[in-house]
């Protein structure tokens, strides 16, 4: 028996619940948009070894180069970097070609569960993460 193929021009990841930062995940989001998979995966590597500083707004100590402010979060990298390579695998399998697709992303604040503890609950950070490749 076959398997039924879907005729659509995108590939899609989902993070839903991931705890990380909404801040970092926007900020990386905007980062990787309109670039391709390969060179996205390699700058958040970069980023991963504090090579490079992702651009974020607000109060945030400048940085060498050409921006006001940014950080490292590489906690959030490793995390993206995951769900690039899981979108990779993805457009492969829908038989798009990966080194021409372009990235959209976007991240959302989730819910956030207390988790009990001795002296009281504590709120993690929570964030559902979409990345799209058409």
């Amino acid at each position: 028996m076959e398997k039924n193929k879907t005729n659509s021009k995108e590939a899609k990841v989902m993070g839903v619940n991931v705890t990380a930062s909404l801040k970092h995940s926007i900020a990386i989001c905007d980062f990787i948009k309109g670039k391709t998979i390969e060179k996205a995966i390699g700058e958040l590597e970069e980023v991963t070894n504090m090579d490079r500083a992702i651009p974020m707004k607000g109060e945030v100590a400048h940085r060498k180069g050409n921006m006001t402010g940014g950080r490292y979060p590489v906690k959030v990298s490793k995390i993206f970097i995951t769900l690039l390579k899981s979108l990779r695998a993805n457009a492969n399998n829908q038989g798009l070609d990966v080194k021409n697709i372009k990235i959209f992303a976007k991240a959302d604040k989730a819910s956030r569960p207390r988790k009990s503890g001795k002296y009281g609950g504590r709120r993690f950070k929570r964030v559902h993460i979409l990345i799209t490749a058409a």
